[in-house]
């Protein structure tokens, strides 16, 4: 007979060796979880889709509204830069127009013009722009560009004599500043200290 295999002196004396069997470990039974009812399962499924679909429209009637308003601002706004580029041929047509005044307001050419100056108003005006009202009125530098100042002691400073150019205005959109001369007041002179 064979004498067993002494332990060695670093392992664990209690360690089961490789002839003794591990038993096995108890087994618990696991309750199973009870089945839920099958209409509880679909109600909760209906309760979610009809949430889902109510997200969906909700979601898809902001996108339509949100599209129709930015084709609405694209339609409004469209035609901006056409008219920025007419606004300079509307002030040549304003300087002939007021040429043809000072030879004669009877003349043919000026009674021409002039109904060709209302044709144009009232299709710039269609197109929702307006002229902005810079004469006599405080200069805003939100809608008026100052060219120069002019001494006035008479009017408060900052109030508008003469406009160069026309400004104009889309709705609420500035499409150009008007061009004007401001008044100011005679610079008060301090006399330096003796």
């Amino acid at each position: 007979m064979s004498e067993p295999n002494p332990t060695p002196k670093n392992q664990p004396t209690d360690s089961p060796t490789p002839e003794e069997e591990i038993p096995a470990a108890e087994t618990v039974p696991v309750e199973e979880a009870s089945p839920l009812d099958p209409l509880e399962i679909a109600l909760a499924d209906a309760a979610q889709w009809k949430d889902m679909a109510y997200r969906n429209a909700a979601e898809l009637d902001n996108f339509r509204k949100r599209t129709a308003r930015e084709a609405q601002e694209a339609r409004a706004y469209a035609n901006a830069d056409l008219l920025r580029a007419l606004f300079p041929i509307i002030d040549n047509f304003d300087m002939g127009l007021e040429a043809a005044r000072q030879e004669s307001e009877k003349s043919m050419i000026f009674m021409g013009m002039s109904m060709v100056q209302r044709q144009i108003t009232d299709f710039v005006r269609e197109m929702g722009v307006i002229e902005l009202e810079a004469l006599n009125k405080p200069f805003d530098p939100n809608l008026h560009e100052a060219m120069a100042q002019e001494i006035r002691d008479d009017l408060p400073e900052g109030t508008i004599l003469r406009v160069t150019r026309k400004g104009y205005k889309q709705k609420e959109r500035l499409l150009r500043a008007a061009s004007v001369i401001v008044s100011a007041h005679t610079p008060v002179m301090v006399e330096p200290a003796a």
